[in-house]
């Protein structure tokens, strides 16, 4: 079974992978550009440009027919619908059911508390937890009273020793 943490730095490699993808997709430093059908595959703007070139030379010539048929064509066009439900797949695709609320990078930011060392942060504040599963956690005197306190339990200090023999303690007041 997996622990908390692990579970959370799982979740960090998961978006921070995601993270680097988007990144480099962003950023025009695909590994593999072949897939880019513009004569210059080293700036975004630039083929950005280039594709808006060869839109206006469509449009100028009467415009682009619609087919939702083809996947490569530098004549015709999907439709508004075959555009959209391909927009839609991609989302749906990258956002693999994730709820509303967290459907976006701001969402999963501000969820983290902006938090860059989101890891680190939870490790300290879970490494700082009073733990069942050990007899001793090595917790300082000041740890272990605001622990009592938070759970209003009692300590040895204040209890004393559990194995006293209190029938010792009586007979030897008997004498």
């Amino acid at each position: 079974m997996s622990t908390l943490e692990q579970r959370i730095k799982d979740l960090s490699t998961v978006i921070a992978t995601e993270c680097k993808i988007l990144r480099t997709l962003l950023n025009g430093k695909m590994v593999d550009l072949s897939a880019l059908n513009t004569a210059n595959k080293t700036n975004l703007v630039a083929a950005i440009n280039e594709l808006k070139v060869a839109v206006d030379s469509v449009a100028g010539g009467g415009g682009a027919s619609i087919n939702d048929a083809l996947s490569d064509s530098t004549t015709s066009t999907w439709s508004i619908t075959k555009i959209a439900s391909e927009i839609t797949a991609g989302l749906n695709g990258v956002l693999a059911g994730a709820p509303a609320a967290l459907d976006t990078l701001q969402e999963l930011a501000n969820a983290l508390n902006n938090d860059a060392n989101f890891v680190g942060t939870m490790t300290a504040a879970l490494s700082s937890r009073v733990r069942t599963d050990i007899n001793t956690q090595g917790l300082t005197l000041t740890q272990k009273q605001n622990a009592r306190t938070n759970i209003a339990a009692y300590g040895a200090d204040e209890i004393g020793d559990p194995d006293t023999n209190f029938v010792t303690t009586f007979t030897a007041g008997l004498v």
